[in-house]
């Protein structure tokens, strides 16, 4: 299991290969970030962007969260981060294009699939119920056609990253970016257990990438 300490040897390791043999790259990434693409993701631990995507320092901007969510825009009260992490990628950042990438076995998803969240008297586990009422709507639809089980999973999964671009495009710096033809927005799961990619099509239907 890892913990702290082997985090830091880990940085270590990092300090004494990778990071000398990039040591340019990383000189120029000092003086400032240019990614052309943002990744919503899961914080889930088996999904690592980075990783799946096979992308160094510098050429990604990501932001995680339970269950790759996005909410739809809002200017109210509150503490947004995500749509401040999106607001910053795409008017400061100006990247091309914005990847949402669901994956297989979502705890976030499965949670609102099967709705197991009890909030305790003590407010135990409240952030994450409230977070995932953005798929209420997805989870009537999910489970009216395809139940609760490993089915209804895979497709709240997908309607989970078809939710996250719909909020998206409420937002206006992306309406006007997407329109002028500037900003491409793309959805993908990743599958844990086989390690495919399914990328979502014009046509609504997640296909094999």
């Amino acid at each position: 299991m890892t913990d702290f300490s082997d985090l830091i040897e880990g940085y270590y390791k990092f300090r004494g290969t990778e990071w000398l043999t990039e040591r340019e790259r990383w000189t120029e990434l000092a003086s400032g970030q240019s990614p052309k693409v943002m990744v919503i993701a899961c914080s889930d631990s088996r999904v690592d962007p980075a990783t799946i995507f096979g992308t160094h320092p510098g050429e990604v901007f990501v932001v995680r969260n339970v269950a790759n969510l996005v909410p739809p825009y809002e200017t109210g009260g509150g503490y947004h981060g995500v749509s401040a992490a999106v607001e910053f990628a795409v008017t400061k950042l100006k990247v091309a294009e914005i990847v949402v990438l669901g994956h297989g076995a979502c705890g976030g998803v499965n949670a609102a699939l099967t709705q197991s969240l009890a909030q305790s008297s003590h407010g135990d586990g409240g952030f994450v119920k409230d977070w995932i009422t953005l798929l209420d709507g997805a989870r009537e639809k999910v489970v009216a056609e395809h139940g609760t089980g490993a089915e209804g999973q895979t497709a709240l999964e997908q309607e989970c990253v078809r939710v996250s671009i719909a909020n998206l495009q409420t937002f206006p710096f992306i309406q006007e970016r997407v329109a002028d033809g500037s900003l491409k927005i793309h959805g993908a799961v990743f599958a844990i257990a086989d390690g495919k990619l399914k990328v979502l099509q014009d046509n609504d239907a997640f296909e094999a990438a």
